[in-house]
């Protein structure tokens, strides 16, 4: 809660824990920024007009922190003009108050935002169903309405292109069956691949966030269906919704560090060990039950695209693996027998 006049201050307050809420306060914004970044609060009660730092200027340096950039805002404000409303609601505010307001008016808005907030931290399903789930949860904001009318399904066939390196972004990609490979080629058409992806993931945003041609290629690596949701939509998505956003951000955090360390083992690791990582790559990518064989019909190519190495250094590689039993071969099907034993290999 953050007030600069006293009175409404404690008031405020002592309405909402005697509704048994844990209530943190501040006096200024300046200290508000420094109290939310501290606790990380469920939700954030903020007047504009204030010394130091008024409203605006705290819900767009906490909309920058990734720990409180998803957390729902309401603003306070004795003002009731259009122009105010319209200004706070577009830099992400969840919702606003008018001063004087009384208990259950705030209490309603409390409730209502925290409701909200907690659909959208739920775990859905990586499939089909779960988003769809999500998408019905996001209706309850205006600004999913749209992306859940526009939501189209691609059906690739094995080896069918998503999209490729050099076209511009159209649209964000959810893959809901299947497996796909991103890769980029060199100029004499020798393919490295940068991230596999699963049912459930986002894919295709980092260059539509970046307003660049996509930079790398992406392509099924078995049957797979994948829903479009188009770019303006996706953008009305995360400029609307705060929440949302930071999911976004934490998985683009999330896939810079993964590039960073796959980075680090093509320049330090030995081939074997490298090979042995593709495969743990593998398991963690699609198969959370790590204790059971795994698996997965690739060709030794694309592995060889993995490991950045030639193909017929995978093959050697693979063939010494099947020897000493860590895994399994039939065709292009490669059974994963002793995962924890490929993950601790030595370099």
């Amino acid at each position: 809660m953050i007030e600069d006049n006293p009175e409404m201050r404690e008031n405020t307050a002592e309405i909402l824990e005697l509704a048994n809420y844990e209530v943190v306060t501040a006096q200024n914004g300046k200290e508000g920024v420094q109290l939310a970044t501290s606790y990380e609060p469920d939700l954030i009660i903020c007047d504009i007009m204030m010394p130091e730092l008024d409203g605006y200027g705290v819900l767009h340096m906490l909309g920058k922190d990734e720990r409180t950039a998803h957390v729902p805002f309401v603003f306070l404000t004795a003002k009731a003009e259009k122009d105010d409303y319209r200004k706070g609601m577009t830099m992400g505010a969840d919702d606003y108050l008018t001063k004087p307001y009384d208990d259950v008016e705030l209490l309603n808005a409390v409730e209502m935002r925290l409701k909200k907030s907690d659909r959208l931290k739920k775990q859905f399903d990586r499939s089909a169903d779960g988003l769809d789930r999500f998408i019905e949860e996001a209706k309850s904001f205006d600004l999913f309405a749209k992306l859940a009318e526009d939501k189209k399904v691609k059906h690739l066939k094995k080896k069918e292109t998503v999209y490729t390196e050099g076209s511009y972004p159209s649209h964000v990609y959810f893959l809901q069956t299947g497996k796909v490979k991103a890769y980029k080629s060199n100029d004499h058409g020798k393919e490295y691949i940068t991230d596999l992806y699963k049912e459930g993931d986002f894919f295709g945003y980092l260059d539509l966030l970046q307003g660049e041609p996509y930079q790398e290629s992406t392509i099924a690596l078995e049957k797979a269906e994948v829903a479009m949701i188009p770019k303006d939509d996706f953008f009305q998505l995360l400029q609307g919704n705060r929440e949302v956003a930071s999911k976004f951000i934490k998985m683009l955090s999330n896939e810079i560090k993964e590039r960073e360390e796959r980075l680090l083992q093509l320049a330090y690791n030995s081939v074997r060990k490298r090979v042995a990582q593709a495969l743990v790559m593998l398991v963690q990518r699609y198969q959370e039950d790590r204790t059971k064989p795994f698996s997965m019909s690739i060709t030794r190519e694309d592995i060889a695209s993995i490991v950045g190495t030639a193909t017929e250094t995978v093959i050697r590689t693979l063939s010494d693996f099947k020897d000493e039993k860590l895994v399994d071969m039939k065709g292009s099907l490669i059974t994963v027998l002793e995962y924890d034993k490929l993950l601790r290999m030595r370099n």
